[in-house]
């Protein structure tokens, strides 16, 4: 099972997952994000995340989310699990969070409110589906090689990315921390963390940083 990070995630957690709706946010596996908490029923959400198991489900708004925000407005079925590794509580009761992507999961059904003023899903973990290895690691070195050559052309964050491309043995876990890395824009984020497809996900990723190494370092054609 490729679908999650084992040495930080809590299976349990997902069959009654806090989710944490935001607006245009797609938080991928091995990717960080930073959240500022200060709604009433965030900031509860943190607290009993804070005092279980530090999980909750970054969940992508649809849009038109606008005219029923503060009820249940509707989010996209695939979202990303992150765990709190990171927590300040500030004097007013706002809170400053880093999560860390763990998992993508498909939302099975949302849980009834109760007594919490947040929501929350039972979920599923998305499996990885098989690939060629001799293809994934040679698509994998690939992207080792991309990555470093980008880390010569960019003004800061070099070594760090030298770093993180190499700090993954799958190709699909690599991918992923690589696009949480340098892909912003929402949809293309969406739809890789909608895809089980490793090798899909490790192409989308290639020719991203080979788009940036081209602007970056102007070439003619696709960077190999």
């Amino acid at each position: 099972m490729q679908g999650l990070m084992r040495d930080t995630y809590e299976p349990h957690a997902l069959s009654s997952l806090p989710i944490f709706p935001l607006p245009n946010c797609v938080l991928l596996p091995g990717g960080l994000m930073p959240l500022h908490v200060f709604e009433p029923r965030y900031r509860e959400l943190t607290r009993d995340c804070l005092a279980s198991h530090h999980m909750m489900g970054i969940a992508r708004l649809r849009p038109g989310y606008e005219t029923s925000y503060y009820g249940r407005p509707p989010v996209y079925d695939r979202v990303g699990v992150g765990k709190i590794i990171c927590s300040e509580e500030l004097p007013d009761g706002r809170f400053a969070l880093l999560l860390r992507g763990v998992a993508r999961v498909e939302i099975a059904r949302e849980l009834p409110a109760g007594a919490r003023t947040y929501r929350c899903v039972e979920a599923r973990v998305l499996d990885d589906a098989g690939y060629d290895d001799a293809d994934a690691r040679a698509q994998h070195h690939r992207l080792i090689a991309l990555c470093d050559r980008l880390a010569e052309v960019i003004d800061q964050g070099g070594p760090q990315l030298r770093d993180l491309v190499r700090s993954f043995e799958s190709p699909g876990s690599c991918a992923d921390a690589v696009a949480a890395a340098l892909i912003m824009d929402a949809d293309a984020r969406q739809e890789l963390l909608e895809s089980c497809d490793p090798m899909a996900r490790l192409q989308r990723t290639l020719g991203h940083v080979s788009h940036l190494l081209c602007e970056l370092a102007p070439c003619d054609g696709a960077v190999n």
